[in-house]
């Protein structure tokens, strides 16, 4: 048995919020890198451009990437050979996060009622998900979500007999309706079968995979890429001004379900898609 001391973890964490807001992962400056290269319309272009450039300015600058610098979801892979001590692992995770939103100035979005609306200060708590898996390992997710793009998810809940039509409609559905208030281009997570709050996990989980990957699935990378060419064929464009970037990608996942039904979410992330891990 191996011990890990939760505060560890918050320091980890603390110092990952920084980080997410501030620089982009390899594979979302590679998607828009290509974007820029690809797109043809002369706005969209230099919308993608501006964007680089603000990617840029908050790398050297120490400036959040966008303003909106989220609620933080986190998951966590916890090895079933470790034994965590010295607290409560969600009390150090938001220790984690309020440090980070603090020490980092980054802005505090949470607030502690949906209706009474006051914010806590500090941006927590945070959204957090626990799997236990094989090993003596703690692997740590952290992907801050703004609101533009996540007001904009969806979950349709699908009967069998509507099949692949119904799979690409729904996710048609949920681009066209959040048109420019997702800040496109977006990357869309679709989650695919499981129950009501399965399918919309997997959505989530699927942000994360690497943009330009596919699934092993032969019908869900075939999915993968009909949906991506579909979307950049609406037009939307960067920044919803036009043009054939609407989506730099889409990744999907799926679970098994039950025979009554097919429920799909499809979670829309604006272009930016934060999401960083490390493994204790």
């Amino acid at each position: 048995m191996r011990e890990v001391s939760v505060k560890t973890i918050t320091d980890h964490i603390e110092e990952m919020c920084i980080a997410v807001n501030h620089y982009l992962s390899e594979d979302m400056k590679t998607s828009l890198d290509c974007a820029v290269n690809t797109e043809e319309s002369a706005l969209g272009k230099q919308i993608l451009g501006q964007l680089q450039d603000n990617l840029k300015i908050a790398g050297e600058d120490m400036i959040p990437i966008c303003q909106d610098t989220g609620m933080a979801v986190i998951f966590l892979e916890i090895g079933q050979e470790v034994h965590l001590t010295d607290g409560n692992i969600e009390d150090a995770v938001n220790a984690g996060v309020r440090a980070g939103y603090t020490n980092g100035y980054l802005r505090k979005s949470v607030v502690s009622d949906p209706y009474e609306r006051v914010n806590t200060k500090d941006n927590t708590p945070a959204v957090i998900h626990y799997s236990i898996v094989p090993g003596d390992k703690v692997k740590i997710t952290l992907a801050p979500k703004g609101f533009g793009s996540e007001n904009m998810s969806r979950i349709f809940m699908l009967k069998p007999a509507d099949g692949m039509e119904g799979i690409e409609n729904a996710i048609m559905t949920a681009v066209k309706d959040a048109g420019p208030n997702a800040c496109p281009p977006m990357i869309l997570g679709v989650g695919i079968g499981g129950t009501f709050e399965k399918c919309a996990l997997l959505a989530k989980q699927a942000l994360l995979r690497p943009v330009g990957s596919h699934s092993d699935i032969k019908w869900v990378a075939d999915l993968e890429k009909r949906m991506l060419k579909k979307i950049n064929e609406t037009g939307i464009g960067p920044g919803g001004l036009g043009g054939k970037t609407t989506a730099l990608g889409i990744n999907v996942l799926t679970y098994p379900t039950h025979i009554a039904g097919m429920p799909v979410a499809v979670n829309i992330c604006c272009h930016v898609n934060r999401h960083i891990s490390r493994e204790i």
